[in-house]
């Protein structure tokens, strides 16, 4: 699964710090989801995207080739 976190991130001002802070998780987990080596949680995916104030679909899309 791909997403666009890092894009959202940099749009809203957040260092990776910021938005683990404001999802309760660590920096290490933002790294992770942003590298695209750790899919979240459905309710940590649902906290991101009402963070980002969009729907779900628009932050993670489905890799096709799997």
């Amino acid at each position: 699964m791909n997403n666009n976190i890092k894009e959202l991130r940099e749009l809203k001002g957040y260092s990776q710090e910021d938005l683990a802070k404001k999802l309760g998780v660590s920096r290490q987990t933002i790294i992770s989801i942003e590298k695209n080596r750790f899919n979240p949680s459905l309710p940590l995916a649902m906290q991101i995207s009402k963070l980002f104030d969009t729907y779900v679909e628009n932050i993670f899309v489905l890799d096709e080739k799997n």
